[in-house]
């Protein structure tokens, strides 16, 4: 784990713009699903994003209080330097002061130590939705609906996301992507061979 930390420690001040081809495209199109996918988000309502990195998510959801959690300092460090507020701590165990309306999680569920205990804590804490990505060639979508169900996320939603994050594609490209999304027998093609899904998680009483 140490190596892990160490490999995001070295590129913290650049994460954002390293991780992704066009970061601008790829963090807003991931906004405006957080913010619609599920129950929409109110102005105002706060967003927890866990192993949120530097924290780019929070320059796409202006009308939202955007609070991170990450286990590197390094990365904290530099979320901070980006005016964001971003806290220091384990995804596992951390539990915020005061309930917060979403929480998502990307690129990182693979760091629940135990994926039903992680989902249980986050529903404590979510009046909403938890929002997250999925990929189908790694986790089994019923083993992770299943999990939910029991953490009390009664309801879901799942669509493709086809953005790519190391490749900036042309605008017919993208135009050719975003059609492919809506098409299922077409996204469910996409997605044996690469990228993943959007999930919203909430409650019926939520939606």
């Amino acid at each position: 784990m140490t190596a892990s930390w160490d490999k995001y420690a070295r590129g913290a001040d650049r994460w954002s713009d390293d991780a992704y081809a066009d970061p601008r495209n790829y963090l807003a199109r991931r906004a405006e699903l957080v913010r619609s996918l599920g129950p929409r988000l109110a102005v105002g309502d706060v967003v927890l994003d866990l192993a949120c990195g530097d924290g780019g998510l929070g320059e796409y959801l202006p009308d939202q209080l955007y609070t991170g959690v990450d286990a590197s300092l390094e990365m904290v460090e530099a979320a901070k330097r980006r005016g964001r507020d971003v806290i220091q701590a384990d995804l596992n165990e951390f539990e915020p002061a005061a309930p917060v309306q979403a929480t998502t999680i990307f690129r990182a569920i693979y760091y629940a130590r135990d994926r039903r205990a992680l989902l249980a804590r986050i529903g404590g804490y979510t009046e909403k939705k938890l929002v997250f990505d999925l990929n189908p060639r790694q986790y089994r979508p019923a083993d992770v609906r299943a999990d939910l169900m029991a953490a009390g996320f009664d309801r879901w939603e799942a669509r493709p996301f086809f953005v790519p994050q190391t490749v900036a594609p042309s605008a017919l490209l993208t135009r050719m992507l975003l059609v492919a999304e809506s098409v299922k027998p077409v996204a469910r093609l996409v997605l044996r061979a690469r990228f993943t899904y959007m999930c919203s998680a909430f409650r019926s009483d939520s939606s």
